[in-house]
């Protein structure tokens, strides 16, 4: 936890907050902070700065904040990414908020089990809690908007345009061929299938509403895998 995170509501007009829990714990023995100390802190959506321990025991750490600071810019970055199984989508959540990426859309695929869709992992407050702890590692402040689309043709044909909007598009699958390079300007969006890859009707729907092939090489790659790297390529 390199920053705390606090919500808009739990800071009151004077600029105090009050913690408890985990984040209290983390406060007095982790960065080992006492009165007068101070911590970065930020609340979710808004600004980053710095934060004054007004005091502090095992119930409960009081903090003065003074937030003056904009979160880190953003990289334009939006992912459309096959439902992966849950387990890695807890892994993979941290990592999409901590990179910055502004939406992720988590869809059905013909290779993937539609036990995923059904997972407890989906819950909003579970997902918010795993992208926090993203946002925590980054020091960044601002939540991916996330949205469930449990029907693939509908979304790509209906709602995909209106919801990304205009920029570059890019569908990973494996195969070979010369890796291109992103453009440094403007919006970007990946489309990241199952393990198995996207089968042939769900590329070309995609390729249709302006994705371009994209490949790291022959080698078919676990999810947990592919989006960091695909993300770090789309940022350079």
């Amino acid at each position: 936890m390199n920053i705390i995170l606090l919500a808009p509501e739990e800071l009151t007009p004077e600029g105090l907050a009050r913690l408890s829990g985990a984040r209290a714990r983390h406060v007095l023995e982790v960065l080992r902070a006492g009165p007068g100390s101070t911590v970065r802190a930020g609340v979710v959506g808004g600004r980053l700065g710095m934060a004054q321990v007004v005091s502090g025991g095992p119930a409960e750490v009081v903090l003065r904040l003074a937030l003056d600071g904009p979160p880190p810019p953003r990289p334009n970055v939006d992912l459309v990414l096959a439902m992966p199984r849950p387990k890695a989508l807890r892994r993979l959540l941290p990592v999409v908020a901590s990179l910055g990426v502004d939406r992720l859309v988590l869809i059905a695929a013909t290779r993937v089990e539609r036990s995923y869709l059904e997972s407890s992992v989906l819950a909003p407050e579970t997902m918010r809690r795993h992208l926090l702890d993203g946002l925590e590692q980054a020091q960044d402040t601002v939540l991916p908007r996330v949205s469930v689309e449990p029907r693939f043709r509908p979304f790509v044909e209906d709602r995909m345009d209106a919801l990304l909007g205009p920029g570059e598009r890019w569908v990973l699958h494996p195969g070979a061929g010369l890796l291109p390079r992103p453009s440094p300007d403007g919006r970007l969006a990946l489309a990241i299938g199952p393990e198995g890859g996207w089968v042939p009707f769900e590329r070309a729907l995609l390729e249709a509403h302006g994705f371009r092939p994209l490949a790291f090489g022959v080698r078919t790659l676990r999810t947990e895998t592919v989006v960091p790297f695909a993300l770090g390529w789309a940022l350079r």
